[in-house]
């Protein structure tokens, strides 16, 4: 008898253990499918359209139109409790953390981004699993994700109101979702604004990209767009031209500031391992309501007025605004504004601030502005220690405005000015979450800017 029983249990085990396998799997293969099932808003798409042929018709009203769905959508897209949007940054970390203590990322870095891309040999054959990767106000930008890839194989940018197939305009102004690559090492000098349209992803890896010495890139009152890996500087001011947005719409621009980067009205939008310098006037600006915003792993150089968001003191819409500012490295002959804000919340976490002239991080109108985990090392000059600047605005009056440094790394004289209530709403869900170590900063942010990816092996 107790022999049969362990001849019966023997087969028993093995069953259960064969059921526990498939069940893992089966459990890895869902989490796959949900990831890769998740589809862009298609109604958002349809009222794009819709806007594009009005302004055909009649463009006063249809500009007009356009604003008004923009705003709607972009106040949409903000959350009620930012504090547990902020929060997901360092729980991703933490996770990615755990995950490197079990073996399951032997390249890992501690850099939740990176990690969750970068270790795969075969990124170039998985390129839109960047897509999942996203981390902050601007984690659910999916860009060109469920579309088509478009190589770009043109340089050129000859005619902004019709542009060539093959080129970068010509891809970024299309209304289905486009994943965009490139097939060679190229620098598109462009001479108006590069308007996008929605459901874009711009993908520089594997290839050295520059956009540079004219016109640059422009966001506006549109949603969903990833620039990722692209060297853009020397971008100047352009305009007084006709330029085309979208197949069925083109329409006079006035004179553009310069923005490497400009986002305007827009929300769901990420910015990753770009390196930025040397604009006549920003290099990532963000107003007119924009929001769901993550601007991360990129490196900025050689510039005064780096980062503005927000758009002015009287513009309140902008209190929607959500902006995180992530594993970024602020470097040599930078000079003021990473960032300025104004009005929104703003969570600025794991960057390394190596330079700086005036002062590192400003804001007028009632920002909310909470700085975990950087490393400020401040100039020589005595005159210039301090990160924190109230733009134009008294004591009396920024005294009550939630700015907190916690766990900041403050080097060279450096100090961080708060102010607020300490404890107070702003940050109830973020203060028992701690950004990675700030000590960490150097290795969080070593890859900082455009990676030199090479097809088949590690980027």
């Amino acid at each position: 008898m107790a022999g049969g029983s362990r001849s019966i249990a023997a087969p028993l085990l093995l069953l259960l253990l064969l059921g526990l396998i498939v069940l893992l799997g089966g459990g890895t293969v869902g989490r796959i499918r949900i990831g890769s099932e998740r589809s862009s808003d298609s109604r958002s798409d349809h009222t794009s359209r819709r806007s594009l042929r009005e302004a055909t018709r009649n463009p006063r009203e249809a500009a007009a139109s356009i604003e008004e769905r923009a705003k709607t959508k972009t106040a949409e897209a903000a959350v009620d409790y930012p504090d547990e949007v902020a929060s997901t940054v360092i729980m991703s970390i933490r996770n990615n953390t755990a995950r490197r203590s079990l073996a399951y990322l032997s390249c890992g870095t501690g850099n939740p981004i990176d990690d969750c891309w970068r270790c795969d040999p075969d990124w170039h054959n998985n390129r839109k699993r960047l897509a999942d990767c996203g981390i902050g106000f601007g984690r659910n930008a999916i860009g060109g994700r469920d579309g088509n890839f478009y190589v770009v194989t043109d340089s050129g940018d000859d005619d902004p109101v019709n542009p060539r197939p093959g080129t970068l305009r010509y891809a970024v102004i299309q209304d289905e979702p486009l994943w965009i690559t490139f097939k060679q090492d190229m620098v598109i000098t462009l001479k108006e604004e590069l308007i996008m349209n929605s459901f874009k992803t711009i993908d520089g890896r594997g290839r050295n990209v520059h956009i540079a010495n004219g016109a640059c890139i422009t966001i506006q009152y549109i949603s969903n767009v990833i620039i990722h890996g692209l060297h853009i500087h020397d971008c100047k001011p352009t305009g007084n031209a006709m330029v085309r947005s979208s197949p069925s719409h083109y329409g006079w621009r006035t004179m553009a500031d310069g923005d490497a980067i400009s986002i305007f009205g827009s929300s769901h939008v990420w910015v990753d391992h770009c390196s930025l310098s040397n604009c006549a006037d920003g290099l990532v600006d963000a107003v007119m309501g924009s929001t769901a915003i993550t601007v991360s792993n990129s490196y900025f150089t050689h510039h005064n007025e780096v980062m503005l968001l927000g758009h002015s003191d009287s513009y309140e819409r902008d209190k929607s605004m959500q902006v995180t500012i992530a594993f970024n490295h602020f470097g040599e002959g930078l000079i003021q504004r990473m960032p300025r804000c104004r009005h929104g919340y703003f969570h600025v976490v794991n960057n390394d601030y190596t330079h700086w002239e005036m002062y590192a991080i400003g804001g007028s109108a009632n920002p909310t502005i909470n700085s975990q985990g950087n490393r400020y090392l401040a100039p020589s000059n005595p005159f210039a220690k301090e990160v924190t600047k109230r733009v134009d605005t008294d004591e009396s009056t920024w005294k009550d405005w939630n700015w907190r440094s916690e766990g900041d790394l403050l080097l060279n004289g450096a100090f961080f000015t708060p102010s607020g209530a300490g404890a107070s709403v702003s940050y109830s869900r973020a203060s028992s979450l701690g950004a990675r170590s700030s000590s960490l900063v150097g290795t969080l942010t070593s890859n900082a800017g455009v990676l030199a990816c090479q097809e088949g092996t590690q980027c």
